[in-house]
């Protein structure tokens, strides 16, 4: 104010308000201003906003990847899980084919052991029949097919007075000799 006093003419004049022109200059700078802070909220507002929903989305997006990645864990867990059973499964097999070619490996010998009694069996009628030639045939088969060997000393029972394969033999010799003996009468 000093400054418009100053101003002021010295002569009578009668001094106009300045006040009044000061307050209508200054409104228009206060809405102006008051426009600026209003805009500059709205863009703060409106930033906020845009951040949030970019917050937001991103946030969606890791709690998703998060869900994603506990579902793999999940499915690693699990694929752990069954690989063990799988591999506990392929020892049952393994135990199970063993088991099996053991079993088989029995029934063929014993099945080869029944022949093979079968055959000292049918030799022994032959031979109590004088059927040389069919004594003959049965030796044969039995030395072809290694079926003798089937005949072991412990197939005969604790109160047999010759073992199997010693009747083999026994019958084996007798056989032989009756037919190298028919063989020389017909010469």
């Amino acid at each position: 104010m000093k400054l418009e006093r100053r101003s002021a003419p010295v002569s009578g004049e009668p001094v106009e308000q300045p006040e009044k022109q000061e307050s209508k200059g200054k409104k228009p700078v206060i809405v102006y201003i008051m426009i600026l802070f209003s805009a500059a909220f709205l863009m703060m507002a409106w930033s906020f906003a845009s951040h949030q929903r970019s917050n937001t989305e991103a946030l969606g997006r890791l709690q998703s990847s998060v869900g994603a990645i506990q579902e793999v864990q999940a499915l690693q867990e699990q694929i752990i899980q069954l690989q063990k059973e799988l591999s506990e499964a392929e020892k049952q097999v393994k135990e199970l084919q063993n088991d099996a070619e053991y079993q088989q490996s029995v029934q063929e010998t014993r099945d080869r052991e029944l022949e093979a009694m079968n055959l000292l069996y049918t030799l022994q009628q032959r031979y109590s029949a004088q059927n040389y030639e069919a004594c003959r045939e049965i030796i044969d088969r039995l030395e072809t097919d290694s079926l003798w060997s089937a005949l072991n000393d412990n197939q005969g029972s604790p109160d047999a007075v010759t073992s199997p394969a010693e009747r083999y033999r026994q019958l084996k010799e007798a056989a032989e000799a009756r037919l190298a003996e028919a063989a020389e009468q017909d010469k």
